[in-house]
């Protein structure tokens, strides 16, 4: 049996924080997520996007720390036109997420840009170009 690729797993310092974040990118959590411990999205094509507190880590790994520098994960959401991604970047940024990457013209022939998630991961917004 091969094992197939499922779910990515974040672990998050401010629940609430995190799902304002994710659904201003369109993904949908349950209602009353912000009370639960353990929250998943269902992704286009299948994964699951799941978001950990930290307590909820440290109940079976009481040992756990969060990592001392970031930026070793990063999500990607693709935008329909290269003038989404300018406006979905303009939304978090203007909802108070740090802007990483103000969006360019990439030499790939893509629109884009990286905003940090309330954890500093970077999410990527990108688009076709043509």
């Amino acid at each position: 049996m091969t094992p197939r690729f499922a779910v990515i797993g974040l672990v998050v310092s401010d629940l609430a924080a995190s799902l304002a974040f994710y659904r201003r990118l369109g993904l949908v959590f349950p209602a009353g997520a912000e009370e639960q411990p353990h929250v998943e999205a269902a992704l286009p094509g299948g994964p699951t996007l799941a978001l950990d507190t930290e307590e909820t880590v440290r109940s079976f790994r009481p040992d756990w720390q969060p990592p001392a520098a970031g930026g070793r994960i990063s999500l990607a959401f693709r935008c329909d036109t290269p003038a989404d991604v300018d406006a979905v970047y303009e939304d978090l940024v203007g909802a108070g997420h740090h802007g990483a990457l103000e969006p360019w013209d990439a030499v790939w022939g893509m629109r884009y840009a990286v905003v940090h998630d309330p954890d500093g991961n970077g999410v990527d917004l990108f688009a076709e170009l043509t």
